[in-house]
Order: structure tokens, then C-alpha cells, then sequence
């Protein structure tokens, strides 16, 4: 039996976040390399620390954007808003060590002869989906997101011109009969301008702005706030502490409230099924929650490289389901080809268009005109109580 009263916390990290700095910058590779070509082969890995970012992996693609590394690199840290001593966009040292994919990864994933193509690797993703917030998305990491969201919003139009871009949130809520209706704990530390702001003077900058975000009446005279507990942040970002891509794997997800397969997202052309079918697998189980199947729906979906189709589909609605999980299972395999082309074509993933999901999360964001956010699309209903 699942639990109707407890305690779940969920943190969230800003843009300015090292790792995060990391996962703009390899999906704004990415990006450039979409932009070029549409099939290209993309895998690539970003280090940053104080005044340096490393870029690697492997790709297949114009050679030219492999020589424009660099540019996309600063662009990125610009766009984000490092001036500071010890990383700033125009001084920091790039590095570029991206290289040509390898021959035997590519004879199994492309399509060749009367051979589909394949999964760019094994391996097992998860989606998940919940009616607990109007998104489908767990309460904790949805707000979490939010609050870092408004705050960068805030810092880059000048209203609060002391924040600065590095970021932490995290959200206790309580939860009685299932529903959220408390927040216990708010925590939030921001990088700011002054060393003498101290953490009362950081609180009254940031509370209004959180206030504006979350539930009014989940914030109670019970609330704990935890603002800058340490104090002074003003070193931060990389030059505070290093970052690399594909360390917030939970924060780009569930928050921690559904399971993760393991792989990392940024820096991925969509053939890796690490990307393409997770985003399939929140499509799918936000589908089934916005059908009205289940109130939470968890889908997992299974791959082996150079194999076109999934090798199992697993459905759990945690004894919500208006229908069975094994009904759920054979609905969504009918629904949706979902080989590795089958996943991008009907996502239209071939785009450029994920620089924008490496921070504030790739799941619970509103779906773009220019196919940004796809897999947040709620158009499988019909075809789901079809099938079913």
C-alpha cells in the first residue's frame, strides 16, 4: 500500500549552477550541430573550474562548428551571465577536444541496407507523470524550478542587480492523503554582489519573488526558511566549485519522486535513447495521466544498442489506475513507434532545440511552436482510450 501522509523534498539548481554552466554548453553544441545537420552524430562532455572550460567527446558532423567550439562556448557562459573575476565569458581559456565518433558505435546504430537503425546504447528510461500540480509533474521539483526560474528572471532584467547566477533551491511538502498541503521547509542560496549582504538582507531580496511562485496557502507560520544558511556566497559558479556535464541528472527529472535510468541528457544527439526515449517515456505517462487512465503513471522502457525496438515496456499507476498497467503497456506500444527514428520523428527532434531544456528541468515546460518540448504535448489522449 502506498503512503497517503509524509514529508517529500526536492532541490532544484539555477542556470549559474557549475554543472549546469556544463550542460548549456555541450547542448549548445548540440544545437550547432543540429542547426548544420539534422542526422548529425552528437556526444559531448563539458568540465568548467576557475577560468577554463574543457569540451570533449565524439561527433559526426560539419567541420566547421567543431571550429566554432569556442565561440558557442563563451556564448553560452555570456548568455547566462558570468562577468566575475575568476570566470568571465570573454577571459576564461577554452578548450576543444571533440573528435570524430567511432566506427564501430556507428556500424551499429545506422541504418544500412534492409538494417533499421538502431539504439545509440542499452540501457533503461524512465517517465513519470502526477495530476498533483497542473503540469503533471511532482509538486516538489516543479516548484523548486519555479522559484530558481523567477529569481533568474528578476537578476537578468535588472530588477535585483546584487544576485548573481549561481543558485540552489530545495522544497519540503508535506503531503496528507496524497495531496500536497504544506510547505515545511524552504532552502535557497544565491551567489550575490556584496560582502557585506548578509543572510536577512539576502531573504528580503529573494521572499517576495518566491512567495509570487508557490501555493500562498502552503506557505504557514510553520514554514521554516533557510536563506544563504552559510552566509556570504560570492564566490560562486565555477571559479567556487568545478563543474561537469550530466551531474544533475534528478534535478533534470523527477526531483528524486520517480526512478532515473541513469543516463545523463545533455550533450546527446536524440539517437541516444538515453535522451530521446526518456523524453518518450514522459510523453507517454503524462498522456495517460491527461487521459484520465491513472492520477500518477510511471512508464520504463528498455534498449539494446543497435536494436530498433524496445526490448520491454513497463507500466506502474501505483494502484490509481482507472485501467490496468498491462492495458496501459499495450496501449502505448500501439500509440507510438518507438525505435529511435520512431521517437524523433513523431517529436520532431531533429532541432535545434536544447540549449533551453539544460536547466529548469527538460520535463513539467510548456511545448514551443518551434518543437521545443514536444514530448510535454498531451496529444495521445484520444488515441490511448482508443487503443484501450
Amino acid at each position: 500500500m502506498n503512503r497517503k501522509n509524509y514529508t517529500f523534498t526536492s532541490e532544484s539548481v539555477s542556470e549559474g549552477h557549475p554543472d549546469k554552466v556544463c550542460d548549456q554548453i555541450s547542448d549548445a553544441v548540440l544545437d550547432a550541430f543540429l542547426t548544420e545537420e539534422p542526422e548529425a552524430r552528437v556526444a559531448c562532455e563539458t568540465f568548467a573550474t576557475t577560468d577554463r572550460v574543457v569540451i570533449g567527446g565524439e561527433v559526426r558532423g560539419p567541420g566547421e562548428v567543431i571550429q566554432r567550439v569556442e565561440e558557442i562556448a563563451r556564448d553560452a557562459v555570456r548568455g547566462i551571465g558570468y562577468e566575475q573575476k575568476g570566470f568571465h565569458w570573454a577571459n576564461m581559456k577554452v578548450e576543444n577536444h571533440l573528435h570524430s565518433q567511432s566506427a564501430h558505435i556507428a556500424q551499429g546504430v545506422d541504418a544500412a541496407g534492409e538494417k533499421e537503425e538502431g539504439a545509440g546504447d542499452q540501457g533503461i528510461m524512465f517517465g513519470y507523470a502526477v495530476d498533483e500540480t497542473p503540469e503533471l509533474m511532482p509538486a516538489p521539483i516543479h516548484y523548486s524550478h519555479a522559484i530558481l526560474k523567477r529569481l533568474t528572471e528578476v537578476r537578468k532584467d535588472g530588477t535585483e542587480p546584487t544576485l548573481r547566477p549561481d543558485a540552489k533551491s530545495q522544497i519540503s511538502l508535506r503531503y496528507e492523503d496524497g495531496v500536497p498541503v504544506e510547505v515545511t521547509s524552504i532552502v535557497l542560496s544565491t551567489q550575490h554582489a556584496h560582502e557585506d549582504q548578509t543572510s536577512d538582507d539576502i531573504r528580503a531580496i529573494v521572499e517576495p519573488y518566491i512567495r509570487e511562485v508557490v501555493p500562498g496557502d502552503w506557505l504557514t507560520s510553520d514554514t521554516e526558511w533557510w536563506v544563504n544558511p552559510t552566509g556570504t556566497f560570492v564566490i560562486g559558479g565555477p571559479d567556487g566549485d568545478a563543474g561537469l556535464t550530466g551531474r544533475k541528472i534528478i534535478v533534470d527529472t523527477y526531483g528524486g519522486a520517480a526512478p532515473h535510468g541513469g543516463g545523463a541528457f545533455s550533450g546527446k544527439d536524440p539517437t541516444k535513447v538515453d535522451r530521446s526515449a526518456a523524453y518518450a517515456a514522459r510523453y507517454l505517462a503524462k498522456n495517460v495521466v491527461a487521459a484520465g487512465m491513472a492520477k500518477r503513471c510511471l512508464i520504463q522502457l528498455s534498449y539494446a544498442i543497435g536494436v530498433p525496438k524496445p526490448l520491454s515496456i513497463y507500466a506502474d499507476t501505483y494502484g490509481t489506475g482507472e485501467v490496468t498497467d498491462a492495458e496501459i503497456e499495450a496501449a502505448v506500444a500501439q500509440v507510438m513507434d518507438l525505435s529511435p527514428r520512431g521517437i524523433r520523428e513523431h517529436l520532431s527532434m531533429n532541432r535545434p532545440i536544447y540549449q533551453r531544456t539544460a536547466a529548469y528541468g527538460h520535463f513539467g515546460r510548456a511545448a514551443e511552436a518551434d518543437g521545443g518540448f514536444s514530448w510535454e504535448k498531451t496529444d495521445l489522449v484520444d488515441a490511448l482510450k482508443a487503443a484501450i
